[in-house]
């Protein structure tokens, strides 16, 4: 098995191609905490390309062989919390950051439970589904995120739970731009993460919601999906004012980051999908310098109000997975 120093290194690579914005970002961290978000990073990056047969979150490749691929997701996984050599980088990454900050095979697998609603085929009938994926594929993240970043276990620190409740808040919002961005990509390849009481209630037949048609009430979808992402946005703002000063700053700057995101899809209106939304190199920065600025003042009082908006928290979640699972 390679050396964590080789580990590391790979890991900045992995970060470097496939999130701009939150390799950006993660630079503000100190060293020992960045090396273990890029390590983490490194697992959820080469996992999901593998539940997707893509690269660094490219196109979509042939997806005959989902259930396969999934399985192998799994067995690395096991694998690297076991401290067993994986043959994958990035999986015996995971194995290191576990090992580093309590990471729990559970945790693991509330994440990999995301990637086997893709390999099934899945589509959100409401808005509940819609947000429950969002956990899996991102809100979990963030749990394991903040982890990371050393909010310590719920037994140990009364305040750790609902700090750990508002990691996940952000991983939603930050999965809830992807959605909106992405809605022109996901139609492409055959997926649509809108809620399809959202497309009864507008009349749109399943699977036309990107016919010009339609534009109009796809651009109300978008808006609905936005207040929704604002409301669990404010909420890990909450949170993010709990974490060391460094964490803190590199959190609330990938909070601007991505919500800037969002917003450019919203005002963009019918015109949201013409080229994928983005963040320029100017823009990241002065959301970096914005957030310098946020860390040294108290989070606004509208951030409660807002937060409290949101339909379900990581609790409701776990609750919803627990009784699928049976």
């Amino acid at each position: 098995m390679a050396d964590r120093q080789d580990l590391v290194a790979h890991a900045r690579g992995v970060i470097a191609r496939g999130s701009k914005s939150f390799a950006a970002a993660s630079l503000l961290f100190d060293r020992a905490t960045r090396e273990r978000v890029w390590l983490l990073y490194g697992w959820c990056r080469a996992a999901d390309d593998l539940a997707d047969a893509q690269d660094m979150g490219g196109s979509l490749g042939d997806q005959a062989d989902a259930a396969a691929r999934l399985a192998t997701i799994r067995e690395r996984t096991a694998l690297a919390l076991a401290g067993e050599p994986t043959g994958d980088l990035s999986f015996d990454g995971l194995g290191v950051v576990a090992r580093e900050c309590g990471l729990t095979a559970a945790m693991c697998d509330d994440v990999v439970a995301g990637f086997a609603l893709d390999a099934d085929d899945w589509r959100p009938r409401t808005q509940a589904d819609m947000l429950q994926y969002c956990y899996h594929v991102a809100g979990a993240v963030g749990v394991m995120m903040a982890k990371v970043m050393g909010v310590p276990d719920e037994d140990a620190d009364p305040l750790a739970g609902d700090t750990l409740d508002r990691a996940c808040d952000l991983g939603i919002a930050f999965q809830l731009a992807n959605i909106v961005r992405d809605v022109w990509e996901d139609d492409a390849a055959g997926r649509c993460y809108l809620p399809l009481e959202w497309l009864v209630e507008a009349d749109i037949p399943p699977g036309q919601h990107m016919k010009p048609v339609y534009r109009a009430e796809l651009v109300a979808m978008v808006h609905d999906a936005c207040v929704l992402a604002h409301a669990y946005e404010s909420s890990a703002r909450i949170g993010a004012a709990r974490l060391p000063l460094r964490s803190r700053w590199a959190i609330l700057a990938a909070t601007g980051i991505y919500g800037a995101i969002a917003r450019k899809v919203e005002d963009a209106g019918i015109h949201g999908w013409d080229h994928r939304a983005f963040t320029t190199r100017f823009e990241k920065l002065r959301h970096v310098l914005g957030a310098g600025t946020a860390c040294l003042r108290a989070v606004p009082d509208s951030c409660a109000d807002e937060a409290r908006a949101r339909p379900l928290t990581r609790r409701d979640f776990a609750a919803r997975a627990a009784a699928q699972r049976g």
